[in-house]
């Protein structure tokens, strides 16, 4: 029997791989209490770490940076630097708050999923994703309408000054769906599927380790447990650059939206 046949075998009690089903559907943590699974209560932590962060780093600020201030700082500047003063120059620190809690959160809500008995994105769950990307969408579209009027907002969105007017026949609905659908849509689902995509294949690799090493350890089974023990140490740093960079592109993305509102030229 190939390794294959092996990882396909459930029927007869060989190796099973974890479905979405069972690592995504999880039972409520209260009996009764439908809507508090796992994923909300890490949702409700990572808002309180990040609180937390915030107040033990800007509440009461040293000249000298030290300990959680200087981690607080050293994200403060990345946001300011690399998200916010490219999309939105003068007008950067005054959204740095709402931009530095949507990397802090969104970052913590990912690496829940390399935490030790956490061991869960809370991204991974398209709710999350949904309901902050669908606040960013509200939030553009008000920011534009108050900054450029109602005409003007989706004059500038679906009829770019210099080019032919022909050309508005096709731009224009397709401008109006990018911006009004495909963006905030493509903004969750980036999120969540790399999220969800990651903790799939984590699982996966583990099981493989945990099932030919310990649960059913055979000369033949060794060597793919420990292929899955290596392939799983591979992608959790792997997976940790990840969702770093979806954390980086999620409140960039956020900051260009914003900037797009509130000067249409961007």
């Amino acid at each position: 029997m190939n390794a294959l046949t092996v990882l396909a075998t459930a029927d007869d009690g060989g190796f099973k791989a974890p479905t979405p089903q069972e690592l995504f559907n999880l039972p409520p943590i209260i009996p009764g209490v439908d809507w508090f699974t796992k994923p909300v209560l890490l949702a409700i932590l990572s808002a309180i770490i990040v609180l937390a962060v915030c107040w033990a780093g800007f509440a009461n600020p040293k000249i000298v940076p030290r300990g959680v201030q200087n981690v607080a700082e050293y994200g403060y500047m990345f946001v300011r630097d690399q998200v916010a003063r490219p999309f939105l120059g003068k007008d950067a620190d005054r959204w740095m708050g709402l931009l530095l809690s949507i990397f802090f959160l969104v970052l913590v809500w990912n690496f829940m999923g390399v935490i030790p008995i956490a061991q869960f994105p809370v991204a991974s769950h398209i709710a999350f994703p949904i309901v902050l990307a669908g606040t960013i969408y509200i939030l553009k579209i008000y920011l534009g309408v108050k900054h450029q009027g109602a005409i003007g907002y989706f004059k500038n969105m679906m009829f770019p000054p210099g080019l032919p007017k022909m050309i508005y026949v096709l731009l224009a609905p397709i401008e109006f769906l990018s911006n009004m659908i495909i963006a905030p849509f493509t903004h969750a689902v980036r999120l969540f599927a790399n999220m969800f995509a990651g903790h799939m294949l984590l699982a996966f690799f583990s099981m493989v380790g945990f099932w030919f090493l310990f649960q059913e350890l055979t000369p033949l089974g060794a060597p793919l447990g420990a292929v899955g023990v290596v392939m799983t140490i591979i992608f959790t740093g792997f997976e940790m650059f990840i969702e770093f960079l979806q954390a980086f592109l999620f409140a960039m993305l956020a900051a260009m939206y914003i900037g797009g509102a509130l000067h249409p030229e961007h």
